[in-house]
């Protein structure tokens, strides 16, 4: 499932409420730097000279939108909770993602100041200083920990770059203080004959100690929702969640279940 123009919606998400969303990834197909077998996109096809548009472009559009809602001529845009960059990829891939960040928020300012601007991303592009410096400019950072162990991580999110570790994702995390909402995905499975279970009590305590690392002020689990590229996979029960969620509650962690 692509998503087809810059600006989308509002839709009603189920973690975030009522959303705009924004997608600065190719239209015609997923880029990314994972290549999760769960996601709702599908896998990465391989393109030489990837089309992004341009900061300019993505302006025009959220300003046609935000006008439209603050007009009462969009469904839903005057419960506007939320704009989302999230979509076709890793949104923090684009050149220009901080002069993206700063017009949406300038245009967010202008017209639904009351709207969240969050942003959505796997981890994977925070050793570079100015995607830090734009997700602080952000309401929400909402970013990806599907695993604590290596070979857990490669199996679920496989990453593009093999030598991506876990210790990178959360030496990366780690200055933002916890000033952050952690996002994982628990599911169940099988790919290319290997084993998917983040739920297990081994990947379970390195994710635990992962969280108490960086605490983060919010965490999100989820289950797969929406049809997946590998179908061999197993949507977690809601009692489970509960479970998995239960001793990070009883520590005092804001923790959010989407089951």
């Amino acid at each position: 499932m692509l998503f087809p123009s810059i600006v989308y919606g509002p839709i009603h998400s189920r973690r975030l409420g009522v959303s705009l969303g924004m997608e600065i990834m190719p239209i015609e197909h997923k880029l990314c730097t994972f290549n999760c077998v769960y996601c709702e996109c599908g896998w990465n096809e391989k393109v030489n000279h990837p089309v992004l548009p341009t900061r300019e472009e993505i302006r025009l559009a959220l300003e046609t939108k935000l006008q439209e809602i603050v007009n009462a001529k969009c469904p839903n845009g005057t419960s506007l909770d939320v704009i989302t960059f999230s979509g076709n990829g890793e949104p923090t891939l684009h050149p220009d993602f901080m002069g993206i960040i700063e017009d949406t928020c300038a245009l967010r300012d202008r017209y639904c100041p009351s709207a969240k601007v969050s942003v959505l991303s796997n981890s994977t592009q925070l050793g570079r200083p100015e995607v830090v410096r734009a997700l602080m400019m952000c309401d929400n950072r909402i970013l990806k920990l599907d695993a604590a162990t290596d070979e857990m991580m490669r199996r679920i999110d496989m990453p593009v770059n093999d030598a991506l570790t876990v210790e990178q994702l959360i030496r990366w995390l780690e200055p933002f203080n916890g000033d952050f909402t952690l996002q994982t995905c628990f599911l169940r499975g099988e790919h290319n004959g290997k084993t998917i279970d983040n739920t297990t009590p081994e990947e379970l305590k390195a994710w635990y100690q992962a969280v108490d690392l960086l605490h983060p002020k919010q965490i999100m689990i989820y289950v797969i929702d929406r049809k997946t590229p590998e179908e061999h996979l197993e949507k977690i029960p809601r009692e489970e969640m509960e479970r998995i969620a239960a001793p990070l509650v009883a520590k005092g962690y804001n923790v959010s279940i989407s089951a």
